[in-house]
């Protein structure tokens, strides 16, 4: 019999659907303002569009976290080491301080946190 799925890995997977939601609403804004000419259309409606592919495959990975897929699981983790790495980098380069860095980094650490507990890993199957 399967895990049932730990409260940690809907919390982020529901963090994750917004997230994405988010986007696609942001993009449709984008090409929204586009049309009622806010600036370089062609420049607006690439952006647009990548806006609201990338939701989209947020919603996607999100999806697969709630079933358990440990392909979502690993795109969720690159996706947190990539925010915290950036985090760092932008410490090291003077460009944050060490508390606006953190908080930054704060929402990944967290989630892996609840990605890689006992139940999460039994749920994802490793």
């Amino acid at each position: 019999m399967a895990a049932s799925r730990p409260v940690g890995v809907t919390i982020v997977a529901v963090l994750a659907w917004i997230s994405g939601f988010f986007n696609i609403l942001g993009g449709a804004l984008i090409l929204i303002g586009g049309a009622l000419g806010q600036g370089p259309l062609l420049h607006l409606v690439l952006i647009a569009i990548l806006t609201i592919l990338l939701g989209v495959i947020v919603i996607a990975v999100s999806l697969g976290l709630l079933r358990g897929s440990p392909g979502a699981r690993l795109v969720v983790t690159i996706v947190f080491v990539l925010n915290i790495v950036s985090a760092v980098l932008l410490i090291v380069g003077g460009a944050e301080t060490f508390w606006t860095g953190f908080f930054s980094a704060l929402p990944a650490i967290i989630g892996l946190i609840l990605l890689y507990t006992r139940r999460a890993n039994a749920f994802f199957g490793s």
